[in-house]
This record gives structure tokens, C-alpha cells and sequence, in this order.
């Protein structure tokens, strides 16, 4: 990817934050950060992020953020008004988190074709456990913020990201990498950042089948 201008796809969580590591260490040239929110733009899609946590991070990264609002009804019209108007600015390619859900791969290259954006897929079919242990390695640090409780207890949530966190949650046969939505995660610290994202985390709500940790912007 060298000298590459690039937009990333960014959810706020450790699959994101890996992937952008990995398009900088290639060498690429990071334009934008792009995430799509709800359709008030409020929170985040999924990882329901406060747009203050979203913003403070892309500040920390010292990268543009372009956000999206949209249902997942709206969802594709949004991202190809996003990555139209990256390409309309002259960034060609779009790097995204995914590492083995073939479907996702296929809907992401074949919408980003439609308006000329070549997608890039840094962490692709490599083992997940690998790609965790140099997130954590790196010195990058995060923490579960939502929980799907059909997959896995409630009680990670809050949880620090380490390799103790990935042994536990291997031994109850659950995917450490949290690849099918068992859970997602919030990065505040890393090698990406200028310095640390002040995050506080003050109680947590459930809603459906899901248990979310209640994020804000810290001093």
C-alpha cells in the first residue's frame, strides 16, 4: 500500500484500529476515518458509540472523521454516498477490519466497486488468535462494550482486552475475536493514538439480547 491514499472503516473497535495499524505500517496514507452511525447520529452502528468517543479518537488518530447515518434498510445507500465522495477527493483504495466472514468480504468489494473504490482487507484469513496477540502486543488497549447474551454470559462486559481475557473466553468455547458478533469492542489507547482517549465508563443497559456498556468522554 505504499503511498496509497486510503479511507478506513472505522467502528471505533479492536478489528478497525488493527486494520488502520496495518494499511500505516504498509505504507499507506490515511485520508479518513469513516463510521456509520444510527440515523440520528448519535451512537455508532453495533458498537453504539457516543459521537463525542468517536470523535475523540479520530482527533487522537489526527485523521478526518466522516460519519454516515442510516437504518440497515438505508444501510448501502450510505456507505456508497461515503465512499463516493472519498473517491471524488481522490482516495482510491478503502481498508476494512474483516479476517474470515466470506459473505461480508463479497458485499463490501462488490459495493465499493460500484463507485470505483478498490477494497483492502489487511487482516484476511489470517488465524484470529494472531492477529489479538499483536493487538495486544502493539500496546493497544480496549475494552468489551457490548455483549450478545445469546452468545456469551453478560458478565464480560466492562472486561480489559488481554490474553488472560481470550484464554477465558476460549476455554467456554467462545471466539476471542468475537468474529460472528458474540461482542464488540471500544480502543482507547495504541500506537495509532497521539495519547490516550479519556473514556468513562459509568453503568451499562440491555436491550433485546444485548447488554451495552454506557461510554462517554472523559477530561
Amino acid at each position: 500500500m505504499e503511498d496509497i491514499l486510503f479511507v478506513a472503516s472505522w467502528s471505533g473497535g479492536k478489528d478497525s484500529a488493527m486494520a488502520y495499524y496495518r494499511a500505516m505500517k504498509a505504507g499507506g496514507i490515511p485520508k479518513r476515518l469513516w463510521t456509520m452511525f444510527e440515523e440520528d447520529e448519535e451512537r455508532s452502528k453495533s458498537h453504539a458509540l457516543p459521537f463525542e468517543v468517536v470523535a475523540a479518537q479520530a482527533e487522537r488518530i489526527g485523521v478526518p472523521l466522516m460519519i454516515r447515518g442510516a437504518s440497515w434498510q438505508g444501510y448501502e445507500e450510505q456507505f456508497l454516498d461515503a465512499m463516493k465522495e472519498c473517491v471524488e477527493s481522490g482516495i482510491s483504495h478503502g481498508v476494512f477490519g474483516d479476517i474470515d466472514l466470506e459473505d461480508h468480504l463479497e458485499w463490501v468489494q462488490e459495493t465499493c466497486a460500484k463507485v470505483n473504490m478498490k477494497a483492502v482487507h489487511p487482516l484476511w484469513m489470517e488465524p484470529r488468535r494472531k492477529i489479538l496477540e499483536e493487538f495486544i502486543e502493539g500496546g493497544f488497549e480496549a475494552y468489551i462494550v457490548v455483549v450478545n447474551t445469546t452468545m456469551m454470559p453478560a458478565h464480560f462486559i466492562g472486561r480489559k482486552f488481554t490474553i488472560e481475557l481470550m484464554d477465558e473466553l476460549g476455554a467456554l468455547g467462545i471466539d476471542s475475536c468475537g468474529e460472528s458478533g458474540e461482542f464488540h469492542t471500544v480502543v482507547v489507547d495504541g500506537p495509532i493514538f497521539s495519547e490516550r482517549v479519556p473514556v468513562v465508563f459509568s453503568g451499562q443497559h440491555k436491550r433485546d439480547d444485548y447488554v451495552f456498556l454506557d461510554v462517554s468522554l472523559g477530561k
